[in-house]
């Protein structure tokens, strides 16, 4: 409503309200005077945002902490391609980031990884392994610095040839070429200064490919009913990365440990993997979330300890799961010379593998050749009444099966959900893949999920289907094959975000916070996707430059209070390669203070507006991390003057 003030004089005419100027008449020129100040007003204002009354997508300057938005129909101009791709030579030191409020960290924490410190770690007991469980430095302790990619770091191998190859230059360990030389991990190609990885494996020396052909003749890999698989121990993860190919989604995982850089080198591959072991912690994965499971050889003893570590194979394991075992004791009686063991040894070591086995109801399928596999039942109900006779383990008493963050391990039997007769499967029956993914996950058809219906599911699922289209606007490089491979979403919820980008050949790690209210990562697997158990106060169980692109949804918002906002970005940071591209949503007033630190960080960004308009108070940032790497080492300056 316009005030007193906008109105046209008429002598006539008696103000509702008495004015607050003190002139005794009304002056004829007011009129033409306010209006040319107005006029004035907004031109100046026109020529403050660049001389068009249309937003634009500029990059700001780097000291500016305005807010600036962007229009959907208009181009960004940040940058999102690679520029430094693998027939560009490598980048030198003029790449360097000059010296900000977060410098770059020493080049001797270019593989750093917070939490499994190799130093930090020989304070903590060395008994089943402790010492290779996640340790995290105290808060003192967190760096305030920019972790370095090493020197002559290029673009990693589009997917999926990556599968195959990888630069020397980015992952620079010849160890496992020679210690793992005739088993076919990896091969180092020094003439093209790259490595290069055939399939092979310890018990699969052949090639991955056809040792889950082996499998595939043993249990059934075609029909969409096996979709995620958990593989423990898993070298260079070629066990996961020829099961992609079938449409079975890998979590792969193996400690720190004298294989160097093993998960680093799955990772840079392009496979799923995290940094874990199975010790005296649960892993940070919910109850039922794995078809199938795999160790190769993977030295976890599983008859020992009273069998705990198969017990937790079983809690992760989905009603009807497989569980493959190769290598010892598996035919050990081929073998036993070789493995440098005695027959007496390695024959106790498989009778108490049968034992824990049979104490979890697990049928024994098949041992064929150097495979053996057991199947987890389809429910409790024989089990339950095994129990009665003293065949079986004590069942767990009530408590959350999916709590899984440094939750103790235990030896009893982690319950099934109940059923009325012996012919359904607990928890509800899986539709089989690609119906998996968008098909009602049984976690929310039986209302186990706190806050979350069939609606709920349905109108989220159209919801992230509506913001990927509006990204692919915004960074038009997200629907270009081969430009991303690895990315993470640091606040899951349902998996909607990666449920939109299944088309591409990408994978998502599906983050469920610790802190969120619903625990929602059960149905995220139920889907056929895959993901872990964050605190993001603490470092992610990865290397540096693990992802291509990393998703933040109101990630700040929720630890505002919990820890430093620069201290997560920081770790966002160690994880993103060079050139890697970040989208965070959250309230405009967040996004201005991580605006703030980012540019200091040396981020490309910009502020846009929400996908449904200007008028939501949730905007969106979209970042790119620069390229730049440590300076090349002396001797290396004085080869290559």
């Amino acid at each position: 409503m316009a005030s007193n003030y906008d109105r046209p004089y008429h002598p006539t005419s008696k103000p509702s309200k008495p004015s607050l100027f003190p002139w005794k008449k009304p002056n004829v020129y007011t009129l033409p005077v306010l209006l040319f100040l107005c006029i004035c007003s907004y031109f100046f204002g026109l020529w403050q945002h660049g001389g068009t009354s249309t937003p634009t997508f500029k990059l700001p300057c780097k000291s500016s902490n305005q807010i600036t938005t962007t229009s959907t129909t208009q181009s960004p101009t940040l940058d999102f391609s690679s520029h430094h791709t693998p027939n560009l030579t490598a980048a030198t030191s003029s790449h360097a980031v000059e010296p900000k409020a977060y410098p770059p960290c020493d080049l001797k924490f270019s593989e750093y990884t917070p939490c499994e410190d190799a130093k930090r770690s020989l304070k903590f007991d060395r008994d089943r392994l402790i010492y290779r469980e996640r340790h995290c430095p105290e808060k003192n302790e967190l760096l305030k610095c920019r972790v370095p990619a090493p020197h002559g770091y290029k673009t990693v191998f589009s997917w999926p040839m990556s599968r195959d190859l990888a630069w020397y230059a980015n992952v620079p360990h010849k160890e496992l070429t020679v210690e793992k030389a005739v088993q076919n991990w990896i091969i180092y190609e020094g003439d093209r200064n790259r490595l290069r990885f055939p399939g092979g494996g310890t018990m699969f020396p052949n090639g991955a490919d056809a040792y889950i052909d082996d499998i595939g003749k043993l249990i059934n890999l075609k029909d969409g009913s096996i979709r995620t698989a958990i593989d423990t121990g898993c070298g260079v993860a070629s066990w996961g990365a020829y099961l992609l190919s079938r449409n079975i989604l890998t979590m792969s995982f193996a400690p720190r440990d004298t294989h160097v850089s093993q998960v680093q080198f799955a990772l840079e591959r392009g496979v799923p993997a995290l940094i874990g072991v199975i010790a005296s912690k649960r892993l940070p994965y919910p109850s039922r979330a794995f078809d199938m499971a795999h160790c190769s050889r993977c030295l976890i003893p599983w008859g020992q300890h009273d069998g705990v570590y198969l017990t937790e194979v079983d809690r992760v394991l989905r009603p009807g799961g497989y569980w493959i075992l190769s290598g010892p004791p598996i035919r050990w009686q081929k073998y036993w010379k070789g493995w440098e063991r005695t027959k007496e040894d390695l024959n106790a070591e498989q009778t108490s593998i049968e034992d824990v086995a049979k104490s979890l109801c697990w049928k024994k399928l098949v041992e064929k050749d150097d495979i053996a596999i057991w199947q987890k039942p389809t429910n409790h109900l024989t089990c339950q009444n095994n129990r009665k006779l003293g065949k079986s383990r004590n069942f767990c008493p009530a408590n959350d099966p999916d709590k899984a963050w440094y939750t103790k391990l235990d030896t009893c039997l982690t319950p099934l959900p109940e059923v009325s007769d012996n012919e359904q499967v607990a928890g509800g029956k899986l539709a089989k893949w690609p119906q998996r993914l968008n098909a009602i996950p049984p976690r929310i058809n039986k209302g186990t999920v706190k806050g979350v219906t069939a609606e709920v599911f349905k109108q989220d699922s159209e919801i992230w289907k509506k913001r990927v289209s509006y990204y692919k606007s915004v960074n038009n490089q997200l629907g270009n094959p081969g430009r991303y491979r690895n990315l993470l979403d640091m606040n899951a919820y349902l998996g909607g975000f990666a449920a939109a980008l299944v088309d591409l050949p990408v994978w998502v790690m599906n983050v469920v916070p610790v802190d969120v209210k619903a625990n929602t990562l059960g149905v995220i697997y139920e889907r056929g996707l895959i993901g872990t158990y964050q605190n993001w106060c603490e470092a992610m169980s990865t290397y540096p430059r693990t992802y291509d692109l990393i998703h933040a949804d109101s990630v700040f918002t929720l630890y505002e209070d919990r820890c430093e906002m620069d201290d997560i970005l920081l770790e966002m940071d160690r994880i993103l390669r060079p050139e890697g591209s970040v989208i965070i949503r959250d309230d405009v007033d967040m996004l201005v203070k991580i605006k703030s630190i980012i540019d200091a960080m040396e981020w490309d960004s910009q502020i846009v507006d929400h996908e449904d308009g200007p008028h939501e108070r949730e905007k969106l940032l979209f970042a790119v991390k620069k390229y730049w790497t440590a300076p090349a080492a002396p001797e290396d300056e004085e080869a290559s003057s």
